[in-house]
Parts: C-alpha cells; structure tokens; sequence
C-alpha cells in the first residue's frame, strides 16, 4: 500500500490535534466555571488532561486509596480484616455516619476500609491510618504503586485544609488517575483486592451529583468523592472514578476549586464535575 506523505503528516498528527482538542474542551469547562479545574483521563489508550501536573487538595478522594492498602496489606498478612478496633468516644469527629452508631464498642477493619470508601466516614479513615502507620505509610503505599507526588500529611478534619500555596495533603490529578490505573492492573493490588475495591466504589452514592452523573446510566463506574469548606480557602469539589468498559479500566481524576468559599457545597459546582463526566462519556 502506498500512501503519501501528506498522507503520512496528517496521520501523525491527528492523535495530537484530537488531544488538543479535548483539552481545549476541559479549559472552556474550567473558564464557564469560574474556578481552577485539574482532570486528568486514561483510557488504557490514550490520554488528556487539563492542569493535569498542578497541586490540588486531596480532601478524601485519598480514602479509596486508603481502602486499597487495607485490603492490599491485609494479602500480605500484615493486618487482619477482622481484628477489631475500639470506636472511642474521646475520638469523636466530624462526619462519621458508619462508625457513630458504634460508638463504645468496636468495628472490624474490613467494615472500617469500606465505611472509609462508601460513606467517606472520617473516624474510620483515622482508625486505619493509625493502625497502617499514618500519613508516612499511606505514603509509602503510594509509591508501592507507582505514585510519586500524592502525598498525605495529616489526619482528618485538619488534612482538608489546603488554602493557597499549601502543598500538604496535595495531588496531581495525573497522578491520581495513575493510580487508580495501577491499583487494578495486573501489577496492582490483587484481583480479589480489586473485585472488592470496585464493588465498594460501585456501590458508593457520594458522588452520584459529580462525574457519574455525567455518564451514560448504562455504564459501570464507581467513585470517591472529597469535599474541603473553609473560610481561608475556596471550596474544594472532586472526584475521582474508574469506568469499566469493553474489557478497559478508564481512570478519571477530577479536582475543582469553586470561585469562592461558600457556606455549603453549591450544586453548581458539582455541576462542574457532571460536566467532565459528561466529556468522558463522548470517550466511549
């Protein structure tokens, strides 16, 4: 077969072209926005972004992570799922739906890892973190994985308090998605880690406003949301998903700061977030 070499150019750059394209599509989500929006998508093919290397505050899109590493050590034999720990009065925090109706008694770490996945619950996440060896070993799990630039540095509440300049408790929306890619890969956490980490997601109904409304009802996909409301800061509104389509793992990672500080999360900035699902769903 011959082909030109006009031919040969115009194949060489449509890939670029198609991918500039997509990104100019996120930046005009961004500028309808008024805010700052980082998203990064990997389709197993091909990928786009827009602020995809920029920081931005995790908030508690690092609790699906957080689940994975329980699951992850527990397949090393280093925790047990069903040791019990004590849920204490005297740790009492903000946002703890799983875990306050078990107050003075005790969970088991399985149920913790998917009250900290499924309901974001805040006690349940601090619970594991102290138990795995908090934010340096959540850490250390993230470079098993493959990530070099999350980073969690303190505990809930305080670690979603990230106003400008602030590079604790951060991430990089290419970096997340990476490593969502790599927790359900072949080289991630096992497959039985993984059948259980994607039902739990699967079955969260935090995000059900954000990117997976956004996509075909038709799709499977599952999500983590994070959420940070402060004076000092504008409003923090992510998302992280994964899409399982045709036999590919699609990883979206999606993190928008609001215009300003509001008393409450607004719906149209969620909205925001429905609308990168709904750029993603044109991918399918």
């Amino acid at each position: 077969m011959n082909l030109s070499r006009r031919g040969l150019l115009g194949a060489a750059l449509t890939v670029p072209l198609l991918a500039y394209a997509r990104e100019n599509e996120l930046a005009a989500i961004e500028r309808h926005s008024g805010g700052r929006l980082g998203v990064f998508l990997d389709d197993g093919e091909t990928s786009t972004g827009h602020r995809a290397d920029e920081r931005f505050g995790l908030c508690s899109t690092f609790k699906l992570a957080l689940a994975a590493m329980v699951l992850h050590r527990a397949d090393q034999g280093k925790i047990s799922l069903n040791k019990r720990l004590a849920i204490r009065e005297s740790d009492r925090i903000m946002h703890m739906p799983s875990t306050e109706p078990y107050l003075g008694q005790s969970m088991r770490v399985v149920e913790l890892a998917e009250a900290a996945q499924k309901t974001s619950d805040n006690l349940a996440a601090n619970l594991l973190l102290r138990q795995l060896g908090g934010p340096a070993a959540f850490n250390e799990f993230c470079r098993e994985m493959g990530d070099s630039k999350t980073r969690l540095d303190r505990y809930e509440t305080e670690m979603n308090l990230v106003p400008p300049g602030e590079v604790r408790d951060t991430t990089t929306p290419r970096a997340m998605a990476g490593l969502l890619a790599h927790l359900f890969s072949a080289d991630g956490v096992s497959a039985t880690a993984q059948e259980t980490l994607r039902r739990w997601m699967i079955e969260t109904q935090t995000g059900l406003r954000r990117l997976r409304a956004g996509l075909p009802e038709n799709i499977v996909a599952g999500d983590k949301t994070g959420t940070g409301l402060a004076d000092v800061m504008h409003d923090k509104i992510n998302d992280i998903a994964v899409i399982w389509h045709q036999g590919r793992v699609i990883t979206i990672a999606a993190y928008f700061e609001a215009s300003a500080a509001n008393p409450g999360v607004r719906a149209a900035d969620e909205a925001v977030l429905k609308d990168v699902g709904a750029f993603v769903a044109t991918r399918l």
